[in-house]
């Protein structure tokens, strides 16, 4: 990983019915409002398979830079989809920013 590069990963869960249209809608629509703010870099969408907890989905992003990523946070694509779609239709989620460990 770049020096100064940000892995941003979300887990959530959604309030939608598993294997739904909802489901898919939702998982589709925020690959595609996220992966297309300019600074975001290898978005992926995940199925969780592990039992050990009681998320469903995750979503992550690289960003170059520490600026990158507020870039990204303020966009108002992200904001948008954050308003309308991400307060409405997930149930739980877990965040996690990581930076290359120095030492």
């Amino acid at each position: 990983m770049k020096d100064g590069a940000i892995i941003h990963s979300v887990i959530f869960s959604l309030k939608h019915e598993k294997g739904s249209t909802a489901e898919q809608r939702f998982l589709e629509d925020g690959k595609a409002a996220l992966s297309s703010i300019p600074t975001v870099k290898e978005f992926q969408v995940f199925r969780e398979i592990s039992p050990k907890n009681t998320y469903d989905f995750g979503f992550s992003m690289r960003f170059d830079s520490r600026a990158d990523y507020e870039a990204y946070n303020a966009h108002p694509q992200h904001v948008a989809f954050v308003r309308d779609r991400w307060d409405q239709e997930v149930s739980q989620f877990l965040e996690i920013d990581y930076a290359g460990y120095e030492h």
